[in-house]
């Protein structure tokens, strides 16, 4: 090591120390303040003092570490760098490198990076990863795309494991591939792996307490979205081009919106649910992700029933809709219909909060019906948040939900009768993705009264990517009538041409 500008080493300790008691306070005096200061890591850059505050404050700590070698480079008097190697109490070397910069007598830094130990298998991602898993029998259309398969879907020869471990534990090998999953196989790609899902997929946060928070690359140290969470992670993260999921409230276009990718929930019932673990079947369709709206479409073809030539037809937004919105992605949806041929129309959305209202008191009959016998005997096995919403569906009552069965007809009816032979453009998400650790309720519940419109009609809906100005990723959603998906998947294939 060089000899060090003095006070340099003084500074790089209490960094250290304060970084090991998660001395919040004393981490940020030793970040330099201002937007230009800067931390990066394999989930992304943050960029300013106030991003790297946050993540600090949400992280809950460092991983326990020590210091093995430190290196300085002094750049100028008042400027140096700092390389130090790593090795964590839980195994592995990593490295970090530091820029400091001393003003009015005081040593900050102004940019860092840090390198962990790359895991031989992202288990927050994946379950179980091949090279590939299961090659495709033949080639076909998608020969040279890989699959990154949702844990709820049938794979020959592998358990499901429904983001549980004690579920998996008890499931047995699969004798077939799930319809889809064949499908996809059948038009030449490979199954890359087996992505992470929310527990029994009763989430819309990816957020599983067993393995972690699938990352985010396009919004660093938020959350990935779910319930197709490792799915989604996967194809936003280059380890697969397709993402295979579901959708029964949001489970698609929710990690598509929060990780700018495109996704589309098909029209229920388009596409054959054998194989698929259900969570609540009046609602559960197939859904698949990807970077470009060419390889959305090139996937619907081989997973979609046969349909006449598509056609383009009107566009259409609603102001009260794109209002539930947060500002920043409501102006982001405004944005886009402005560059857009979209009329506006109104339309009285009094009786919303009771659609939703049934559709979730719906969904968790259902969802209670098709786990309750397990989670009955698996409650301390489960993540509190979802066995807590497991624990409310047990409590409905048969009336309540032939009651709010009555309701989801009637709004279905409504809900498409309005939309017609258009196509109904809204905010995919009320929100950006949150940061990890922020409460989530009333994100999904906010985000739970625009995806339950597609949802309740039984509609195709595709998210399609755009940004706020604030540079995060967040979804522009369009919905058509049943049976829709190819012409919601060519409409968005011209619309994504620069």
């Amino acid at each position: 090591m060089t000899h060090p500008p003095a006070g340099l080493m003084d500074a790089f300790w209490a960094y250290e120390r304060a970084l090991m008691a998660n001395d919040l306070d004393a981490l940020d005096r030793l970040f330099a303040p201002g937007p230009n200061t800067l931390r990066g890591d394999a989930n992304g850059l943050l960029v300013g003092h106030e991003q790297i505050s946050a993540f600090r404050g949400a992280r809950g700590g460092a991983p326990r570490r020590r210091i093995v070698q430190a290196h300085v480079q002094t750049v100028a008097d008042d400027h140096a760098l700092v390389v130090a190697v790593t090795e964590l109490a839980r195994g592995g070397r990593g490295q970090q490198t530091q820029l400091w910069r001393r003003a009015d007598g005081r040593w900050a830094v102004t940019a860092a990076h840090v390198s962990l130990p790359a895991p031989a298998l992202d288990t927050r991602v994946w379950r179980v990863v091949g090279d590939p898993l299961v090659h495709a029998p033949h080639t076909g259309p998608l020969t040279g795309e890989s699959v990154a398969v949702k844990d709820l879907f049938a794979v020959a020869g592998h358990r499901v494991g429904a983001g549980n471990p004690a579920w998996e534990a008890a499931a047995t090998p699969e004798p077939a591939h799930a319809t889809a999953v064949a499908r996809l196989l059948d038009a030449g790609a490979d199954v890359r792996g087996i992505a992470r899902t929310d527990e029994l997929a009763y989430s819309l946060a990816g957020t599983n307490a067993h393995f972690g928070t699938p990352p985010n690359p396009r919004a660093p140290h938020r959350i990935s979205g779910g319930s197709t969470s490792g799915s989604a992670s996967a194809v936003s993260l280059g380890h697969a081009s397709i993402g295979l999921g579901t959708d029964t409230g949001g489970s698609i276009r929710v990690p598509a919106s929060y990780q700018g990718l495109f996704g589309l929930r098909s029209t229920h019932g388009a596409v054959p649910l054998d194989g698929v673990l259900p969570l609540a079947p009046s609602f559960d369709t197939v859904g698949w992700l990807a970077r470009d709206a060419a390889l959305l479409a090139r996937v619907g073809e081989a997973l979609l029933p046969p349909a006449a030539p598509p056609s383009r037809t009107a566009l259409v937004v609603v102001p009260q809709l794109v209002a539930l919105a947060q500002p920043d992605v409501a102006d982001a949806v405004r944005r886009w219909v402005g560059a857009h041929d979209v009329s506006t129309e109104d339309w009285d959305l009094a009786q919303l909060p009771t659609w939703l209202a049934a559709f979730q008191t719906l969904q968790a009959h259902e969802a209670w019906r098709s786990h309750g016998g397990w989670v009955g005997t698996h409650a301390e096995a489960m993540d509190p948040d979802v066995r807590g919403r497991f624990e409310a569906a047990s409590r409905v009552t048969l009336e309540q939900a032939e009651q709010a069965a009555s309701t989801v007809a009637a709004a279905r009816a409504t809900i498409r009768d309005f939309v017609g032979d258009r196509v109904l453009v809204l905010p995919a998400t009320s929100s950006v993705a949150p940061r990890i650790g922020e409460g989530l309720q009333a994100v999904r519940d906010a985000t739970m009264q625009l995806t339950c419109l597609a949802g309740i009609g039984g509609l195709p809906a595709l998210s399609l990517p755009v940004t706020t100005s604030g540079g995060l990723p967040c979804g522009v959603c369009l919905v058509a009538a049943p049976g829709r998906d190819r012409d919601l998947l060519a409409l968005t294939c011209e619309l994504a041409q620069p």
